[in-house]
């Protein structure tokens, strides 16, 4: 049994009750979880089973879904050598969980990301201001629906 498999046994019987159960996705541990469950379980993830590194956040824009928002986090544990997935729905009318800034400190640049491209609030950042947008950019580009050919107000067409 590797220490993967073992880890993975342990999360499964510790999450499964909040986060349901898991599964190995391309050697990654996933588990999919309500939006109130999220930063209990990432507590749970970082103090109890070293996942001392979080990597990213993004999101997926299922346009055709309800809800429409998959949120998915990236963890890394340096003494396990794993990483493990967390993915949660919000829908299109309130699309906001909560930040993992009081966890994480690079969570903040990182959030502000993905709620430049997708709109995603996180409730308890201080600062969503654009990181890769400028101020008064209309719309969220990732966003499906997001109209391709849209000009913006304040960059005139160059052609």
């Amino acid at each position: 049994m590797s220490a993967a498999t073992s880890l993975f046994d342990t999360l499964q019987e510790r999450l499964a009750p909040t986060a349901g159960p898991g599964l190995v996705s391309h050697g990654i541990l996933v588990f999919a979880l309500p939006p109130d469950a999220l930063l209990p379980t990432v507590r749970q993830l970082r103090d109890e089973h070293g996942f001392d590194i979080f990597l990213d956040v993004t999101a997926i824009d299922w346009v055709d879904q309800v809800p429409r928002f998959e949120v998915v986090y990236h963890f890394y544990s340096t003494a396990h050598k794993v990483r493990v997935r967390l993915k949660t729905r919000v829908a299109e009318a309130d699309p906001g969980v909560d930040s993992l800034t009081p966890l994480y400190g690079s969570a903040a640049f990182m959030e502000r990301e993905c709620h430049d491209m997708y709109g995603i609030r996180f409730r308890g950042n201080a600062d969503l201001r654009p990181i890769l947008l400028y101020e008064g950019f209309v719309g969220h580009p990732l966003r499906k629906d997001y109209p391709k050919q849209q000009e913006q107000p304040l960059v005139p067409y160059r052609s």
